[in-house]
């Protein structure tokens, strides 16, 4: 079992965890923003880390992993491969989470939802909405990595791999935008290379 450190340890050598002035997906700004890609790009890694976070729901009868587009899809891939599930991701269609792509639940098919990482929790919710008017169940949900310091409930059982103390603002809010900083939406600019290539 890998230990929160020992997770960290993985982030920190792959150059996943980020500092500077970031605009999150959820609206709010941060200082700290973790960029799974980068950890995920390593197959082993991926692997690892998708094995430990399914661990909790083994037993479970877990039919099939789902995760939002873009950060859940390999969580979910790898997750569903160490419980022997199937893989499905939901995807944004005008705006507005759905299933394509042929994917189906069966009714009352046991689904664990997961996510790279959790803030607000948002689009894992709406990921728990498109399975259960699937017809799916939700059976319990995961992530990499919870920012949300704890506080997220999803109403069903919740595993995250480590919890990071996260401070984010709100825009009129937030200090970095008062010194002038400006805000990066993560991805819409070639982010600072790793520390070398870390070894297999």
């Amino acid at each position: 079992m890998l230990t929160s450190q020992e997770v960290l340890q993985i982030f920190e050598k792959t150059g996943a965890m980020l500092k500077g002035h970031f605009l999150l997906t959820s609206g709010r700004h941060s200082d700290r923003y973790f960029q799974c890609a980068r950890v995920l790009q390593y197959p082993r890694y991926c692997e690892e880390l998708c094995r430990e976070l399914a661990a909790p729901f083994q037993g479970r009868e877990i039919g099939v992993v789902a995760g939002p587009a873009m950060g859940g899809i390999l969580v979910a891939y790898e997750a569903a491969r160490a419980l022997q599930a199937r893989n499905i991701f939901a995807e944004r269609e005008n705006g507005v989470m759905t299933l394509r792509r042929g994917f189906q639940l069966a009714p009352g098919e046991r689904v664990l939802v997961v996510e790279d990482v959790v803030t607000t929790g948002g689009s894992v919710r709406e990921v728990i909405d498109v399975v259960r008017r699937a017809g799916g169940l939700v059976a319990g949900t995961a992530a990499l990595v919870d920012r949300s310091n704890g506080t997220v409930d999803f109403g069903v059982p919740f595993h995250a791999l480590v919890t990071v103390p996260a401070v984010s603002y709100a825009p009129e809010e937030c200090p970095l935008c008062r010194r002038g900083l400006p805000a990066v939406k993560p991805g819409s600019r070639q982010p600072a290379p790793a520390h070398g290539t870390p070894k297999a």
